[in-house]
């Protein structure tokens, strides 16, 4: 097996992942919660860019329940937004598990 070679595909699927990433901090996903009450968009790459609350779920009497469908709404936009992650970082992989910490 010729080890520059080995080298070289190294280093093409390196710089592929790092464009895929920076691809995938730019994507957005969107997610409901509360039969769309709250509605949150985080990015491919886990950051939370936007939470949109309808007024009609703001109970001052109720706060418990608020404050459960944006942790809700947030949980599952960051899930999706890794499912998104691991989707697209699997297509330059072609799949293959990577070590902890070379995930991403």
């Amino acid at each position: 097996m010729n080890i520059q070679k080995m080298m070289k595909q190294a280093q093409k699927m390196q710089e592929q992942l790092a464009k895929t990433q920076a691809e995938l901090a730019e994507k957005a996903v969107e997610v409901t919660a509360g039969g769309g009450k709250v509605t949150v968009v985080a990015t491919g790459g886990g950051d939370v860019v936007s939470i949109k609350i309808s007024k009609d779920v703001v109970d001052p009497n109720d706060v418990e329940f608020l404050e459960d469908l944006v942790l809700t709404g947030v949980k599952q936009a960051i899930e999706k937004g890794r499912e998104m992650q691991q989707e697209e970082m699997g297509k330059i992989t072609g799949g293959m598990g990577l070590p902890p910490g070379l995930g991403f």
